[in-house]
């Protein structure tokens, strides 16, 4: 039989979670901007590295390509989580932590790799185009939560 107190520690741990990521919301000047640019430069990137695996490119000139989609893919996470903490567990959030875990099976499974990028677009799509009350739910607290900010 679980100790009373157990109840207790997990809802305070639950509630200090929750509390930490609501604080980290900040204002950036100019984030509808930054973030369609690095939305835009993060595509153009992607898809020249998903077109040189379609037709076979050698990797040594896909190396570019490759480094820019790292770039630019993580400094979109830098911004998501500096402009709010919550959004790592908001949909939007885990969905590109999901669309990361597809592509880190690319080194384990390189003859998946069309597949993986396929499905990595796939998942990127879909949770871009979400409606925002799931785009926004949070898994942790299990409704919409934290910024709804628009783009």
């Amino acid at each position: 039989m679980p100790h009373p107190t157990d109840a207790i520690s997990e809802f305070s741990w639950r509630q200090r979670a929750e509390r930490w990521l609501e604080s980290g919301a900040r204002a950036i000047p100019g984030a509808r901007w930054l973030r369609t640019s690095l939305r835009t430069l993060h595509l153009i990137a992607v898809a020249a590295l998903y077109g040189g695996h379609f037709y076979h490119v050698d990797a040594t000139r896909l190396r570019t390509a490759l480094l820019s989609v790292l770039l630019t893919g993580g400094l979109l996470v830098c911004f998501e989580i500096w402009q709010s903490r919550i959004w790592v567990v908001q949909l939007r959030g885990v969905a590109t932590f999901s669309k990361l875990g597809a592509l880190a099976i690319i080194g384990l499974a390189p003859d998946w790799t069309i597949a993986l990028l396929t499905l990595s677009m796939a998942i990127g799509s879909i949770s871009s185009h979400m409606p925002g009350r799931w785009r926004y739910h949070s898994v942790l607290h299990g409704r919409v939560a934290g910024l709804t900010e628009r783009g």
